[in-house]
């Protein structure tokens, strides 16, 4: 066997990255990881965990409302300081970064600070150290990178990069997007008493969620203050000096101190060095890998948002895993892709499991569906807007539950519980066998009995 460097290069110290490298190293394999920004991804750095912070942050506001409904006063001179926020949420990310270090260093892998591109099959060039090493085995772990559209003006919109380092808290923001970052985004801003634009190019936001859901949400959001714009996209941005006008099909126009695409995300592959190595990409630039994460190179893999299968942190952390038993632990593991839960910490926020109803239809033909739309306990007692929806979707034959989808308080929490019954392929009586906890939201999950019958489809 050729002697190398390392047993495993992993380019790019993400959560699977750093999960692939540290178990592997574990495995007692020789490894080191290049990263040529902060350790810790998209996740740590510039994705879920500050985005959540922020959410936490701009959802203080609704909550002060909710205060004074229960009889709270005290809140005339209530004040946000985005400076202080940032000061504090940088120091966090910090903090969780120096973590992904240290269990780096504890499990004996070599963390180097550098970007790294492939030379060949075997052979990576750390970029700026005057070095080359060479592999066994080499992860593409990578992840991915927001991309704005280009037309006239683009190039004034920021992404949700620049969104977590804005120097100031703008007083008007138009969001553009329809995805779960843009929604969540559109939520952090409102909250935050931004004068917020949501504009999206489809019919409605969401796309590839649950109809009901995405209805639903979308009301729930022009309670909270934000402004919906649909079947719309930009035509050209100008900056003049009262701030971003941007021009959208149909004539509309808009001033507004920022704007911020979040139509997307791509593969980060560019300058890695895949064609030197032969590695195969997919039409939208993303690594093609087998159900082993292995790509068309043999000794070659390819784990997270890179490979565009599912582009969430858990999936990339399970799909290390698989990877580390796979290759040194001789313990061949896939990862099962199926009835992954969701979250959109949207304002309220969404929980998804399995499939929605149109694809339950498409795939399994007749099914039940059962669906509530309430207003929680916690609301009614003074008299709140605020709706909460839960669906579930059944197959008719077996009566297998295929699907859970809910809007509202708490609905991510709710929807990692669910996520486990509905796995392990529980039934609609077995799910209604569970006794209701009470009074809480949730328990009308186990009591809808009731099947929704659809003008449109009739019994079926």
């Amino acid at each position: 066997m050729a002697d190398y460097d390392y047993d495993l290069f992993v380019i790019g110290a993400g959560s699977g990255g750093v999960r692939a490298a540290r178990l592997s190293a574990m495995s007692g394999a020789k490894v080191a990881v290049a990263e040529e920004h902060r350790v810790g991804g998209t996740c740590v750095v510039r994705g879920c965990i500050p985005k959540k912070f922020m959410v936490y942050a701009s959802e203080v506001a609704h909550q002060v409302q909710v205060a004074k409904g229960y009889g709270w006063s005290g809140f005339d001179d209530v004040r946000f300081d985005w400076k202080t926020f940032l000061e504090k949420k940088d120091v966090e990310i910090a903090r969780l970064s120096g973590i992904y270090v240290r269990n780096l260093s504890n499990a004996g892998a070599e963390l180097v600070h550098a970007r790294a591109e492939l030379r060949d099959a075997h052979t990576v060039e750390l970029i700026g150290k005057d070095r080359r090493v060479t592999a066994d085995k080499i992860l593409i772990a990578v992840g991915g990178w927001p991309s704005v559209p280009e037309f006239p003006g683009s190039e004034h919109a920021i992404t949700s990069n620049e969104a977590f380092h804005l120097p100031e808290l703008p007083r008007s923001v138009m969001v553009v997007g329809g995805g779960y970052i843009a929604v969540e985004f559109a939520g952090i801003f409102a909250g935050l008493g931004v004068d917020t634009t949501l504009v999206y190019r489809g019919p409605n936001i969401l796309r590839g969620f649950d109809d009901d859901i995405r209805t639903h949400l979308g009301g729930e959001l022009e309670k909270r203050g934000i402004k919906l714009i649909l079947a719309c996209q930009h035509e050209k941005i100008e900056k003049t000096p009262s701030g971003l006008l941007s021009h959208l099909t149909g004539g509309m126009t808009q001033t507004t101190d920022v704007v911020m695409f979040a139509t997307g995300r791509s593969p980060k592959i560019s300058g890695l060095g895949l064609e030197a190595a032969g590695v195969a990409v997919n039409d939208e630039g993303a690594v093609i890998v087998d159900e082993h994460s292995r790509t068309n190179v043999e000794n070659i893999y390819a784990v997270g948002d890179v490979t565009d299968r599912i582009n969430l942190t858990p999936v990339a952390i399970r799909e290390g895993a698989a990877f580390a038993e796979t290759v040194f632990r001789n313990n061949p593991t896939t990862y099962d892709h199926e009835c992954v839960p969701i979250a959109v910490f949207s304002q309220p926020p969404v929980g998804s499991v399995g499939l929605t109803e149109a694809d339950a239809r498409h795939i399994h033909g007749q099914v039940d569906v059962y669906k509530s739309t309430f207003r929680p306990l916690k609301q009614t007692f003074f008299g709140g807007e605020d709706r909460t929806m839960m669906k579930l979707v059944v197959e008719a034959k077996t009566q297998k539950l295929l699907g859970c989808h809910i809007v509202g308080d708490d609905g991510p929490e709710m929807i990692q519980m669910a996520a486990i019954a509905i796995k392990m392929g529980i039934t609609k009586p077995q799910w209604d066998n569970t006794t209701a906890l009470h009074p809480t939201a949730a328990e009308e999950l186990v009591t809808m009995r009731e099947k929704f019958v659809s003008p449109d489809l009739g019994a079926g």
